[in-house]
């Protein structure tokens, strides 16, 4: 009689599948862009099925350890070790002509020509903001891209309508940032900024605006611009690709 398969020290096939090419992607016997084994190569090694190679390598593509590409060439590694392919300065610099830019000085191209929107405050920006929850606010959403887009980012701006009154944008929306900041400047604010960054994995729309393979996280940044007397005036929202991207930020 065959011996019993003891479930503790023998794991499921697809998973004695998915721990074998994750240590090949760690140790680099797999390096970063090259393809795995097909799909047919892998269940003969394992003497199991391709549903259960496909099940195997599900487990490392919600890691972000792989990807399949499109057109049927096969699937690919992503390792842990390697750099991205851009470092992203954080901050926003004030240029001589008294506008301001982002420090990583990339040009950006939106997709569409962003439209002020009339929202209200949700709770978590309204802590961020101090504004009593549902204040009015003008949102502008846009689909920013670099690099022929190569490099890709979903970016929006809220103003709530509290910081504009007695000034022109009561009869007018305000530009977007970062065109809002010298407009606040004329405004006579002195401006500072303070950014919050997380990862969590993306919406269905984010991933799909972002061209993200499955399992990759994004980058959320939420920047906070203050006058001097640390009053906040305006929330930007970024929602960078996780997995080619790194920040920088300068420290004093």
């Amino acid at each position: 009689m065959p011996a019993k398969r003891n479930p503790k020290k023998d794991p499921p096939k697809y998973q004695q599948i998915a721990a074998y090419l994750r240590k090949g992607i760690l140790d680099g016997t797999y390096p970063a862009g090259q393809p795995l084994p097909s799909e047919e190569t892998l269940a003969g090694q394992f003497s199991v099925t391709r549903p259960t190679v496909r099940q195997g390598l599900a487990e490392l593509r919600a890691e972000g350890l792989i990807e399949a590409t499109l057109m049927g060439r096969g699937t690919f590694v992503r390792s842990p070790y390697t750099r991205p392919s851009h470092t992203r300065p954080r901050g926003v610099r004030r240029t001589p002509d008294g506008s301001y830019a982002e420090a990583d000085g990339i040009r950006w191209t939106e997709s569409e020509e962003p439209v002020a929107t009339r929202t209200d405050t949700p709770l978590a920006l309204a802590d961020l903001l101090k504004i009593p929850p549902g204040e009015p606010m003008f949102t502008y959403d846009a689909l920013q891209t670099a690099d022929q887009g190569r490099i890709r980012q979903l970016h929006r701006t809220y103003v709530p309508f509290s910081v504009l009154v007695d000034t022109k944008y009561e009869e007018e929306a305000p530009p977007p940032a970062p065109h809002l900041y010298a407009a606040l400047a004329e405004l006579g604010h002195e401006l500072h900024f303070t950014e919050y960054v997380r990862t969590r994995l993306p919406l269905p729309d984010q991933a799909q605006a972002l061209r993200l393979p499955g399992g990759v996280p994004v980058l959320h940044i939420l920047r906070v611009a203050l006058n001097e007397g640390d009053k906040p005036l305006v929330l930007e929202e970024f929602y960078l690709p996780g997995d080619d991207a790194e920040l920088s930020f300068g420290l004093s």
